[in-house]
């Protein structure tokens, strides 16, 4: 394909010596076979696919393995390397809101001194991060021809990395740790026949084990969005459609590329398969996270990983020691606890401020807008707190609701 912006690189159709193949996945040259895992978000969507990438290197030893996300997840670098996988970040944040824009490092975000709308700037955030993304997956495959046991593994939020598999010529995987967190607009069938008739027909008409309409309508509908189309023309020289010609804009006929594989992870008891699912999509059971990556200090993961040389003796960290005292204490029997999940943590910060300004009765343990364990309160008078909650009730409610059962409940 033509030359992209950025290092200089060019791609062309597969080269002969690209379908040579040795038993073991390596291409005739010996090179060794590679994985891309890429997954963004908060917590909750990132570091189970993060587990996946490092089970992975352990096994599959025979593969190099890269892992890219944001910088922000920067704590996953330790325990990647460890399993020999390399560690890329990338400088986008896991979630935006407006008063998270002075925070960005982006240069081109930053030298727009002027007043710009909110959605403005967030369109720049997505246009360096997409770049940020090429230019990872460029220096992973780079100009080397791509050989059968090459592929890509997504989440839902780095839809990027299906778009980058087509343009690298390699296979792409989806894993999700909970289920599918949003669904196509109801109008989206009926547009898209008036659009592109042809390429209706396509997916309808799709043999067995190929990309169909089922495949569309359950998630890959998120690929033919208007924004995507703009990249993939732009940036990275494919038809702004998926599946049809770059030239004639027509279905690609001759070509029926395989369904994805689609993997949930979570157990059939929570969610069953309906049998409307695409045939390629599959539930693993929960992906747990190796205990090691569960302590936000090394001092408490050496005590209770059952190192007991350690030089700590047995002493709890200051934070955890507080917790340890309010669960054993049995003062502190009857008092509640608020546990907060992964990114819904945000919403409390105002309250939280509210306390503490308001009453020194309560304390904070291990306080994160990412960690399970919020705040505790040590005394609670509840006529306060109903006072306290009530300006965030209903919206805590509404993330409540739309997070149960999709997010943030891998373990």
């Amino acid at each position: 394909r033509p030359s992209l912006d950025g290092p200089t690189w060019t791609r062309t159709h597969k080269a002969p010596e690209a379908s040579a193949r040795t038993m073991d996945g390596c291409g005739g040259d010996g090179r060794r076979p590679r994985a891309v895992f890429m997954a963004f978000g908060t917590h909750g969507d990132v570091f189970p696919i993060a587990a996946l990438a490092a089970a992975f290197a352990n096994d599959q030893q025979q593969y190099t393995v890269v892992f890219i996300t944001h910088s922000a997840h920067q704590s996953l670098s330790t325990h990647l390397a460890v399993s020999k996988v390399r560690y890329m970040p990338v400088a986008s944040p896991p979630a935006l809101a407006s008063e998270q824009l002075d925070n960005i490092s982006y240069d081109s975000v930053q030298s727009n001194a002027g007043p710009e709308s909110f959605s403005r700037r967030k369109e720049i955030i997505q246009t360096e991060h997409r770049k940020a993304c090429l230019a990872s997956v460029e220096e992973v495959f780079g100009n080397d021809p791509s050989i059968h046991s090459d592929f890509i593994v997504i989440n839902f939020f780095a839809l990027e990395g299906c778009h980058l598999a087509e343009l690298f010529q390699v296979k792409c995987i989806i894993a999700a740790p909970y289920f599918l967190p949003y669904s196509a607009p109801s109008s989206f069938e009926r547009q898209f026949k008036q659009s592109f008739p042809l390429l209706y027909k396509y997916f309808q008409e799709a043999p067995p084990n190929t990309v169909c309409w089922t495949d569309i309508t359950h998630w890959m509908w998120a690929l033919f969005m208007e924004s995507w189309g703009l990249w993939r023309n732009d940036c990275l020289n494919l038809s702004p459609i998926p599946y049809t010609d770059p030239v004639t804009n027509l279905p690609l006929w001759h070509v029926r590329a395989e369904s994805p594989l689609l993997l949930y992870g979570f157990s059939k008891e929570i969610v069953e398969r309906p049998g409307y699912w695409p045939s390629s999509a599959h539930i693993c059971g929960f992906w747990f996270l190796p205990m090691a990556w569960q302590f936000s200090c090394d001092k408490c993961r050496e005590l209770f990983s059952g190192d007991f040389n350690s030089s700590f003796e047995g002493i709890l960290c200051a934070n955890h020691a507080g917790l340890e005292d309010f669960l054993m204490g049995s003062s502190y029997l009857s008092l509640p606890i608020f546990i907060g999940l992964s990114s819904i943590g945000r919403y409390f910060g105002q309250l939280y401020e509210y306390m503490t300004t308001i009453s020194d009765q309560y304390r904070i343990a291990g306080f994160s807008l990412n960690v399970q364990l919020l705040f505790i309160m040590l005394a609670v008078d509840l006529q306060l707190l109903h006072y306290l909650l009530e300006p965030l009730r209903l919206h805590a409610l509404s993330c409540w609701t739309s997070f149960t059962g999709r997010r943030d409940y891998t373990g």
